[in-house]
């Protein structure tokens, strides 16, 4: 029987294991750069331009289909 007790996992191991899981995936994520080589290398032009058409057809099936 007290083979039994030791086998069995209790609910404070589990949540360890869960917020030490997730305290490396926090540290993995730091870890990792912020910018992707395709943001990086976007010039000036490409950052400056304009990037929200207010005519464009998705655009105006939002607003038509969110009115009030």
């Amino acid at each position: 029987m007290k083979q039994d007790d030791k086998t069995r996992i209790g609910r404070r191991e589990v949540l360890r294991a869960i917020g030490l899981g997730a305290g490396v995936a926090a540290a993995a994520t730091a870890a990792a750069p912020l910018a992707t080589p395709a943001v990086a290398a976007e010039s000036d032009s490409e950052k400056k331009k304009a990037r929200y058409n207010a005519n464009s057809q998705d655009v105006k099936n939002f607003y038509r289909v969110n009115r009030y």
